[in-house]
C-alpha cells in the first residue's frame, strides 16, 4: 500500500453540523474536529481515523452557478468505498435521499445519491 493517500476533501455546505450528522448516520463516521474557520465561517471534519470530509460554511453564503463535469476545475462527485453496498443504500433511503444510477461492473457495484446541498456521492463496493 502506498504511503501517499487522500487525507481530506473540503466541501462548502449550507449547514456543516447537519451534513456531518447525516454522513455519520449513513457511513458510521464520527466528528474529528469542529470549530471556527476562515472568514468567520464554521467547519466540521467528519470521517474515520484515516480520512475525512471537511464541511465548511462561510459566514455569508452566496448562491450561484454550480460545477459541471464539462467545465475544467469543476467538482463532479465524492466516491466512497463501503463493505456492504445494500446496507448503505438502505441508510441513504432512510434519510429520504434517492439512490440512482445503479451499476454492476468489473470489479464491483455502485450507486449514486445527492445530499441536500446537491453534492453528488458515489458509493462503491468491491
Amino acid at each position: 500500500m502506498s504511503r501517499n493517500h487522500l487525507e481530506h476533501v473540503n466541501l462548502t455546505v449550507s449547514d456543516p453540523q447537519q451534513r456531518a450528522a447525516l454522513l455519520s448516520r449513513i457511513f458510521d463516521w464520527h466528528i474529528r474536529w469542529q470549530g471556527d474557520a476562515m472568514n468567520g465561517g464554521k467547519t466540521v471534519h467528519v470521517g474515520d481515523d484515516q480520512q475525512y470530509l471537511a464541511l465548511y460554511t462561510p459566514k455569508k453564503t452566496e448562491s450561484g452557478a454550480t460545477g459541471s463535469a464539462t467545465v475544467p476545475g469543476s467538482f463532479n462527485h465524492v466516491a466512497l468505498q463501503v463493505e456492504d453496498l445494500d446496507e448503505i443504500e438502505q441508510r441513504v433511503k432512510a434519510e429520504g435521499l434517492t439512490a440512482f444510477n445503479h451499476g454492476n461492473y468489473e470489479p464491483g457495484r455502485r450507486f449514486y445519491f445527492y445530499d441536500p446541498d446537491g453534492i453528488e456521492f458515489e458509493v462503491v463496493e468491491y
